[in-house]
């Protein structure tokens, strides 16, 4: 059943776009990542122009992660206190992402960037959480005790503040410098930034990977959404017909994922979620370096 998306000027498959949409709800509610790091890429590959692809997906993300924090907050693993000081942070770095895009906007190489960043960032970060949760499931098989978190140089660090239900006392500053890095990547990206956000919580600020999850979706809602009223009011590029479908997708898919995310271990999560992010890398990667197709490409201008 083909469906004409007026913004993005193109005809798809309705139940292509439900499926994709149930994908990424899966995913959101399973690792606590909007899902927009696979979704945006998918949505180029079937012809959306990119920076419809890019607003509209951010608007996705909105509505699956909200679902997704729902079924968490009934479980009650989300960490309100944490989630504000990520969203302080993410709010200010989204803001800031918009500058930084306009410049390379300017500079004419936004698009060849853009995919540079995905591949150095998903690589990058996928690698390492594949390596430690192999490690983790080697000792866990092998019947050793976990270790005991230690102390580091972020505990020594000032503007400490309690979070309960994360069960830690330690500064906002590394709360803050994450949600600003994740407020950047979502502006110039057009992604949640979960697969930057829950390593870093994990590894970085030390906290339950059943909290991560909720505590992710919670930032990724506010964010997301902020960035999508962005490019809503100052670009025009967000394709109601497009997120409509795609949020009926994602909205079932984020409590499904949710439902299976409860069911497997941490170690399992963590190792899941980096071969994905892997995966992904790698074909950013083959798209940059295979010669295309068709070398060149005629159509409308609209100053990218």
């Amino acid at each position: 059943m083909q469906v004409y998306l007026p913004i993005a000027e193109v005809s798809v498959n309705a139940f292509l776009l439900l499926g994709l949409g149930g994908i990424v709800g899966v995913l959101s509610g399973m690792f606590g990542v909007g899902g927009g790091f696979l979704m945006t890429p998918l949505l180029f590959f079937i012809g959306i122009p990119p920076a419809v692809a890019v607003a509209t997906e951010a608007n996705q993300i909105v509505a699956s992660s909200f679902s997704g924090v729902l079924a968490h907050l009934r479980r009650k693993t989300v960490d309100l206190r944490m989630g504000t000081v990520l969203l302080i942070g993410g709010l200010v770095g989204a803001g800031l992402g918009v500058v930084i895009f306009n410049y390379l906007k300017a500079l004419g190489q936004v698009d060849l960037l853009v995919k540079l960043c995905y591949v150095v960032f998903l690589g990058v970060i996928g690698g390492l959480m594949f390596i430690e949760s192999l490690n983790a499931i080697r000792k866990t098989k092998s019947g050793k005790p976990p270790a005991r978190k230690k102390h580091n140089w972020i505990h020594g660090l000032p503007f400490k503040m309690r979070f309960r239900v994360s069960g830690l006392y330690i500064s906002v500053i590394p709360p803050l410098i994450v949600g600003v890095l994740v407020g950047v990547l979502a502006a110039i990206m057009g992604v949640g930034g979960g697969f930057i956000m829950v390593p870093a919580m994990i590894y970085l600020l030390g906290m339950p990977t059943k909290v991560v999850v909720g505590t992710s979706l919670f930032q990724i809602i506010f964010v997301t959404g902020f960035t999508t009223l962005l490019h809503a009011t100052t670009n025009y590029t967000v394709d109601v017909v497009l997120a409509v479908l795609l949020l009926v997708g994602g909205v079932i898919g984020a409590q499904i994922g949710t439902r299976i995310g409860v069911k497997l271990k941490a170690e399992q999560l963590r190792i899941l979620l980096a071969l994905m992010v892997l995966g992904v890398c790698f074909k950013l990667a083959l798209d940059l370096l295979i010669m295309p197709s068709e070398l060149y490409s005629v159509g409308a201008s609209t100053g990218h």
